[in-house]
C-alpha cells in the first residue's frame, strides 16, 4: 500500500509542479507568466500578472509537497483550489470530456489529491518521516473544505466582466 501512494503523490504532484512551470517559466510548451497573465485577464483575475505567478507558485508548492508527502492534507487542500478554479474558471462550461476542453482531468486530478488527504500519504514519504500523522476523514473533509472555500474566494474576487478574447 505504501508503494502504491507514492506512485499514486509523485504523478499527480509532478504532474501539477509540471503545470506550474508551463505557467512560471514556459518549460514544456507553456506560456509563461506573459501568456499565463494574458489568460488571467481573460478570465478576470485582476492584476493578472500576479493571478499568474500566485497561481504558479501554489501550483508548483501543492505539487511538489504532495509528492514529497509533505503536510499532506495542507497540500491536498491547496491542489483542490487550484483545480476547483481551473474547473469553473476554464472548464465546467466545456462539459465532462477532455476532448472539448471539459473538466474530467482536473476534476481526476483533484480526486487523487483528496484521496491522499484521506489516507494519509504513507510510510515512503516526508510526513512518515517527520513523524506527522495527519491522516482519516477529518483531514481529509477538512483538505476538501479548506480547498472549496479557498479556490471559491478566488472565484468571488474575479472580474464579473472578462475582457473578451481577441
Amino acid at each position: 500500500m505504501d508503494l502504491g501512494l507514492l506512485i499514486l503523490r509523485v504523478v499527480f504532484g509532478l504532474t501539477l509542479t509540471a503545470h506550474s512551470v508551463q505557467k512560471l517559466f514556459g518549460w514544456f510548451g507553456g506560456p509563461g507568466i506573459a501568456g499565463t497573465a494574458q489568460m488571467m485577464e481573460q478570465l478576470g483575475f485582476r492584476p493578472p500578472r500576479l493571478q499568474a505567478v500566485v497561481a504558479g507558485l501554489v501550483e508548483g508548492g501543492a505539487g511538489l509537497a504532495l509528492a514529497a508527502g509533505l503536510l499532506t492534507p495542507p497540500a491536498a487542500a491547496a491542489f483542490i483550489s487550484v483545480m476547483f478554479v481551473a474547473i469553473v474558471s476554464v472548464h465546467l462550461p466545456k462539459g465532462f470530456f477532455i476532448q472539448n476542453g471539459g473538466f474530467e482531468y482536473t476534476l481526476a486530478l483533484a480526486a487523487g489529491a483528496l484521496a491522499v488527504a484521506f489516507t494519509g500519504p504513507g510510510a515512503i514519504s516526508a510526513d512518515a518521516a517527520l513523524g506527522i500523522d495527519w491522516s482519516g476523514p477529518s483531514w481529509g473533509v477538512a483538505a476538501l473544505a479548506i480547498g472549496l472555500v479557498g479556490g471559491g474566494l478566488q472565484l468571488m474576487v474575479r472580474s464579473r466582466s472578462p475582457v473578451p478574447k481577441a
